[in-house]
């Protein structure tokens, strides 16, 4: 009886301690840290209670984990779709662990250490290519406050940051396990190479940054005050802007090259657009610089989410429609061009907002160039740390700058690195403001060179794994 007891309270505090390491390990303000050893104590267990015990103590670990984002995701989701999703996933954790445990059973923990991780990012790629909302909810940007570890996605992308969390606790959790001692050392000694190599590569990165590249010195200006969050009609967007023109004169003694505002300011329509071009061009004019605003563009027979650009001389350069546009709030047509800029400085590119949650079109961008990228955004209050760096890893895949300005969240500018440069929060002021100088550097990349290599890896790597068994002779 005594040993059942003492069991059963080790498995519950396993339980308890991965669910909370998720808790404060994942979510919209995550302590980086904490997230590599948050599968360690269920896969610790797991091989020490049956399968069915495994799969519901890792499940509901994970499950009570994500109660971090229930109420923030509740705001843009309905609740039963809140609740499938979490379910869903720790089901999906629930299988890694049973997979790590039919390993370490038969003295396999080669392959208990990377059953774990592969078929953890195999699933995380496969969510991101049919899901509407992209790479939103992946683990890996829980470590956007640890940028050697963030490095690596210049080579695998957002895939090689899950992996090496998860081969982390995976190893360790086998070396902690009842298997065979030969196998031990040597798989500590591989994965802890593999490590120290992804972590020197990072460093390495971090310090061999280019010294010399163009920049150019960005504001960005946001307020979350009721009257400049969103006009309903053309006139009141004028209002707006009007507004937002006052606090550049402001900063045009800063030298300002580039003003960056947030997304859906307020309607242009087909009467009204010349009136507000000539508008935001003598913004740009009296400012001396350059002036990105995003806008819903409508016309008789489509509305678009549009960022446009008008130059210091005051004249229209540039739109840019945004593709991927947020399910059930936004209505608009999804645009399908990108564009570029050239400039003395280097090419700039235009996105906006959700379109970084979506690796594949910040890559096409890198391989069209650019070295800064113009980012008008649209945050909800809790998600602005968590969208925000989302964000910023667009930029260490593929090799440019951000200047993302959005407003209910936070102001923005990166390097390629994933360097903040400047930022501040836009909820404790009638206007917030930012203004940093950023290099218009673009970094050649090899995920953006080529794309999801890692990620295929990976779904060979556990196709071997999950065949291994059917053709092993013991």
């Amino acid at each position: 009886m005594a040993s059942k007891l003492s069991s059963s309270a080790v498995v519950a505090f396993c339980l308890a301690l991965s669910a909370a390491l998720f808790f404060l390990g994942t979510g919209l303000a995550p302590v980086w840290i904490l997230t590599w050893l948050a599968a360690m104590p269920v896969l610790y267990v797991s091989s020490r209670v049956s399968a069915a015990e495994a799969f519901f103590i890792a499940a509901a670990a994970y499950a009570l984990g994500g109660l971090n984002e229930w109420s923030y995701t509740r705001t843009v989701l309905p609740t039963w779709l809140v609740a499938f999703i979490l379910l869903s996933t720790a089901c999906v954790f629930g299988i890694a662990v049973l997979l790590f445990r039919s390993r370490v059973l038969r003295g396999k923990l080669w392959q208990a250490a990377l059953i774990a991780p592969a078929f953890w990012v195999a699933a995380e790629y496969i969510v991101a290519i049919v899901s509407v909302h992209g790479t939103f909810g992946n683990i890996s940007y829980s470590q956007m406050n640890f940028l050697p570890i963030v490095q690596i996605a210049s080579v695998t992308g957002i895939w090689g940051i899950s992996f090496c969390l998860f081969l982390f606790a995976a190893t360790v959790a086998a070396v902690c396990s009842s298997g065979p001692g030969s196998a031990k050392v040597p798989l500590s000694i591989a994965v802890a190479i593999v490590l120290v190599c992804v972590f020197g590569f990072g460093i390495w990165r971090l310090a061999a940054t280019p010294k010399d590249s163009p920049k150019v010195k960005v504001a960005l200006i946001a307020s979350d005050e009721a009257e400049n969050v969103h006009a309903d009609t053309p006139a009141q967007a004028q209002a707006v802007f009007q507004r937002y023109a006052e606090q550049m004169k402001f900063l045009v003694e800063q030298g300002v090259q580039v003003f960056v505002l947030p997304e859906h300011s307020g309607p242009v329509t087909d009467l009204s657009q010349p009136q507000f071009d000539a508008f935001l061009g003598q913004m740009a004019k009296q400012a001396g610089a350059y002036v990105a605003v995003g806008i819903d563009r409508s016309t008789t027979n489509a509305t678009w989410n549009q960022e446009r650009l008008y130059s210091s001389n005051g004249s229209f350069v540039a739109s840019y429609n945004k593709h991927h546009l947020l399910p059930h709030l936004e209505n608009e047509t999804p645009g399908t061009e990108r564009t570029v800029i050239a400039e003395p400085s280097g090419k700039w590119g235009m996105e906006i907002c959700k379109d970084m949650d979506f690796p594949r079109l910040s890559r096409q961008y890198s391989q069209d160039g650019i070295g800064l990228l113009l980012v008008p955004a649209w945050d909800f209050v809790q998600d602005g740390w968590l969208h925000g760096r989302m964000a910023v890893l667009r930029g260490v895949e593929s090799g440019f700058s951000i200047a993302r300005s959005a407003k209910l969240g936070i102001l923005t500018v990166t390097d390629d690195r994933g360097r903040v440069l400047a930022e501040r929060d836009t909820l404790n002021a009638p206007f917030a403001t930012v203004v940093a100088t950023v290099p218009v550097r673009h970094d050649a990349t090899i995920y953006s060179r080529f794309g999801n290599w890692f990620a295929w890896l990976d779904l060979a790597l556990l196709i071997v794994l999950l065949g291994l068994p059917f053709i092993s002779r013991d």
